[in-house]
């Protein structure tokens, strides 16, 4: 298998960890990264001994074959990916993928007529829970699916984070996980209808956002899935996630319990807190944990050997096909039906 050079835009919490993966997998030969912020740059560019470091990630295209874009706000996802697919590079692009379909069609196109890889950076794909429900129902454990849910709650910590920069919906930047996780289990099965509530409070008040958003979502087959997602958590662990599944199904029933609380540290001077809770992982000395380094050394692997990615582009716009009907949704209060696939 071939060595890559590879870019990493953007280095922030999520673009650390993949510039950090990158830079400990003999896959890739040179590291090139882009940063706005002069001190962050400086600090991931000395950790991972890059080849080169700058603001401006177009003075590294010709340098490489692959882009990792994990920059804020979500703005720049759209004409980033544009701009690197357009010069010939595979990307891995942070959800969403885009803002509109429109924007998303046209990464799409580009990214095939290119013969690239694009893919979309829905992590938790690589969370092995998740990984056995979707073997648990491939393989008929579940026998013909009935019903899912999945309760995904962070705090607003975080959620003060992403609801300050742009103001997406917990739908578009939570559930879309779930979304994605249920579509992949249940393909090839597609979503018909979708159905949404959402909360507003807390949120509202400060970045004109809701609190939380539950969804309905029915497939052609007539399943049911239920998401909710909320970012309002009190504070606690540094972007504490927690997370509930039931998949049920006519032969058997799945309950995942990925709240993290199974590790419990509680201080004196701080209380309890729940280490290895965030949704990426972090690293914990000479391992990792969590499924963000995973999903970045599968990305690299993929490019290295010309093999598929595990979350094409367009899949990822199907899910967002159903995150803006919830939000339509739960604006209208009434279901949005959605357009069958040409």
């Amino acid at each position: 298998m071939r060595t890559i050079d590879v870019g990493v835009v953007g280095t922030g919490w999520c673009g650390g960890i993949r510039a950090v993966t990158c830079a400990s997998s003999p896959l890739v030969g040179d590291l090139h990264l882009a940063e706005v912020r002069p001190e962050r740059l400086a600090e991931v560019a000395a950790e991972t001994k890059a080849a080169t470091a700058t603001a401006d990630y177009r003075e590294f295209l010709d340098a490489v074959d692959a882009v990792i874009i994990s920059a804020t706000p979500e703005t720049t996802h759209y004409p980033m990916a544009r701009d690197c697919l357009a010069a010939g590079k595979h990307v891995l692009l942070e959800k969403p993928l885009a803002l509109t379909l429109d924007e998303a069609d046209e990464l799409i196109a580009l990214a095939d007529a290119g013969g690239l890889k694009l893919a979309i950076g829905y992590s938790q794909r690589f969370n092995p829970k998740q990984a056995y429900v979707r073997r648990c129902v491939a393989d008929g454990t579940l026998g013909r699916p009935v019903s899912a849910m999945v309760s995904r709650h962070i705090t607003r910590n975080l959620g003060n984070k992403i609801g300050g920069r742009i103001k997406l919906s917990p739908a578009a930047m939570e559930a879309t996980h779930d979304i994605d996780f249920l579509l992949w289990c249940l393909r090839p099965s597609r979503p018909v209808t979708v159905y949404a509530q959402s909360v507003c409070g807390v949120m509202s008040e400060a970045h004109g956002v809701p609190d939380c958003t539950w969804i309905t979502i029915t497939m052609d087959s007539g399943v049911v899935v239920v998401v909710g997602a909320g970012w309002i958590l009190p504070p606690g662990y540094p972007n504490f996630s927690t997370t509930t599944i039931e998949f049920v199904g006519s032969e058997a029933a799945l309950l995942i319990d990925d709240s993290h609380r199974d590790v419990v540290l509680n201080r004196m001077d701080g209380g309890v807190v729940f280490p290895m809770s965030t949704m990426p992982g972090e690293r914990v000395d000479h391992v990792y944990a969590g499924p963000m380094a995973d999903e970045t050394t599968h990305f690299l692997e993929a490019v290295a050997g010309d093999t598929p990615v595990l979350v094409p582009a367009w899949q990822a716009r199907e899910v967002m096909e159903v995150y803006q009907a919830a939000d339509a949704s739960a604006e209208s209060g009434e279901p949005v039906r959605l357009t069958s696939p040409e």
